[in-house]
């Protein structure tokens, strides 16, 4: 792995200190640092890229801030299986797991290709309006539909494998991952499920119907959400809770498994049971 991308918040000053070291450390072992040209200004480097010129090269992907970050940086290498390390630098996180006193016997862990991964499986989700796609995208945490501020209680169809499961009359609905399942969809009643396993997640926001209760699929299920109900204000898919989708009635939004994963660098310090007891402070009174 000679050619290392190198992803950070860039209004942090701490993540810009550690990124500008990690730039020093990696070109003394003759590795090429990948940084994109925001970074780039901030770290005082003078070679910086396009993402897309990184995702094209990367062989390994250091990520410097949180969760989210780290979510963001999974979509944009969703078509390549890269390696990612995600160094965490501020409370831990769930993704993010390395502390920055690991970072370095970890990255010669990977230099050394004796690191250990994980892979965590992906949804693809497409937004279909009529006969014409107008959304595609691959998540690693989760695809939410949820209703604007002012807008009534929304009606969702939603059928697994052409079957018909249910119509949720509620504020939302969130499909998501078992790497999701400790985000949004926890906040709402659903389950923890291991990330290593291969399912689907479909918890309801706010249901009206009080039997309605989260529900586990097979990852072979493709599930359609077809918006129902007539409304004045908009719907909204988010996706990882970064990018929107402004819907209509009559869409129809088809997640299933994505064809690739996302490929995360485990600590070896931490298992996932510790940072479930640290995360959600299981134990403390």
């Amino acid at each position: 792995m000679k050619q290392v991308a190198i992803f950070a918040k860039v209004h942090d000053p701490r993540c810009q200190g550690v990124a500008s070291e990690l730039v020093t450390w990696l070109e003394e072992r003759k590795c090429q640092p990948l940084v994109d040209t925001h970074l780039a200004r901030h770290v005082g480097y003078a070679r910086g890229l396009t993402e897309q010129q990184i995702r094209d090269r990367a062989e390994l992907v250091v990520v410097l801030g949180g969760d989210g970050t780290l979510i963001s940086v999974a979509r944009l290498f969703s078509s390549r299986q890269v390696p990612i390390v995600g160094v965490n630098l501020g409370s831990l996180g769930f993704l993010t797991e390395i502390t920055v006193e690991q970072l370095y016997p970890v990255l010669e862990q990977c230099l050394a290709d004796s690191h250990r991964i994980t892979e965590r499986m992906m949804l693809d989700v497409g937004v279909t309006r009529g006969d014409q796609e107008i959304s595609r995208c691959q998540v690693l945490n989760d695809a939410v539909i949820n209703k604007g501020a002012l807008a009534r209680i929304i009606e969702l169809e939603a059928r697994v494998n052409d079957d018909f499961l249910t119509t949720f009359k509620a504020d939302g609905l969130i499909i998501s991952t078992p790497t999701g399942s400790t985000g949004y969809s926890l906040s709402a009643g659903g389950p923890i499920v291991q990330p290593l396993m291969k399912c689907v997640l479909i918890t309801p926001i706010c249901p009206h119907t009080l039997t309605n209760r989260p529900i586990v699929l097979s990852y072979q299920s493709v599930i359609r959400i077809t918006v129902k109900s007539s409304f004045d204000e908009m719907v909204y898919l988010t996706l990882d809770g970064q990018v929107g989708v402004e819907l209509q009635e009559g869409d129809c939004i088809e997640i299933s498994r994505a064809e690739t994963t996302t490929a995360l660098v485990t600590s070896p310090e931490k298992d996932y049971f510790a940072i479930l007891r640290a995360k959600l402070k299981w134990g403390e009174r």
